[in-house]
């Protein structure tokens, strides 16, 4: 037992400075936005007169309520259909499909090796060919595909390590596929869909790359697409922008904070088998 304190002790004090290298740069960007307007702060220096209304001044001056409602409805549009569409692939891929069928899933986990990065010219053409440049399916569709390779398989991880007695015993009962699917597979699923959805939220809602490349227009852009433009408006304005930027991944750190239970037990799910 008492091995085992300076191990406990010497987890804590990682854990510590762990937290206090990941927080100082939040920290630095918080007390940079106190700063009077057009100053340059520096350091983690806590400003002699902290200016507040520049939080209030970045939500204007970005339109922060017109991203907002930007991000909601592109995060509408990809969140719902990607987690539905992983859900049923995964099952699938999991329970329905034999050897054979094992090329399948190596199609998705070849997805999982492309980078967006190498992506975004193809993808701009064929965008542009459609005729959906600077909407929001231009960045909905393709985040909806470029989603699919991990989603499923996140979710066929899940339905792996699902006993076949459930489902054998479902069956028994005189239940379809689809109703065993629904009623069975899908509110044992919970905690993966959970995590799942949280983690396409974050990915959607952070997403700079596509937009704006794609959507020329910011208001129709996620919020962090959206920073780009706000960066080149009041790029010489630090606390402006900083307060901006604060305000852009405050709905991210609230949702994680919100819904961590579900996303740990999700990762914790496979290594319990019972």
């Amino acid at each position: 037992m008492t091995a085992a304190k300076p191990k406990t002790w010497l987890a804590r004090l990682l854990l510590a400075l762990l937290m206090t290298v990941t927080l100082l740069p939040f920290l630095s960007m918080f007390t940079a936005a106190l700063a009077p307007s057009g100053s340059y702060p520096n350091g983690l220096s806590w400003p002699a007169d902290p200016q507040w209304s520049n939080f209030a001044r970045a939500f204007e001056a970005a339109n922060m309520g017109q991203l907002v409602l930007s991000s909601t409805l592109i995060v509408l549009g990809v969140v719902p259909v990607s987690v539905l569409a992983a859900t049923m692939a995964g099952y699938g891929l999991a329970k329905l499909t034999g050897g054979r069928n094992r090329w399948i899933y190596l199609v998705f986990v070849a997805g999982l090796t492309l980078p967006f990065e190498a992506v975004i010219t193809p993808l701009y053409y064929e965008v542009r060919a459609f005729g959906l440049l600077n909407t929001r399916f231009a960045i909905i569709l393709p985040l909806i595909g470029l989603y699919m390779p991990f989603s499923v398989y996140w979710m066929r991880a899940h339905f792996l390590n699902v006993p076949n007695d459930l489902t054998e015993a479902a069956q028994l009962d005189g239940a379809t596929r689809w109703k065993e699917f629904w009623l069975v597979q899908v509110p044992l699923a919970r905690p993966a869909i959970m995590s799942l959805t949280i983690l396409l939220f974050l990915w959607t809602w952070n997403q700079f790359l596509l937009p704006v490349v794609l959507v020329k227009d910011p208001s129709r852009r996620t919020m962090a697409g959206a920073l780009g433009a706000f960066q080149g408006q009041w790029g010489t304005d630090v606390p402006l922008l900083c307060a901006g930027s604060l305000l852009i991944l405050a709905p991210t750190v609230l949702l994680f904070l919100a819904f961590q239970r579900h996303f740990v037990a999700a990762l914790l799910q496979g290594s319990v088998k019972g």
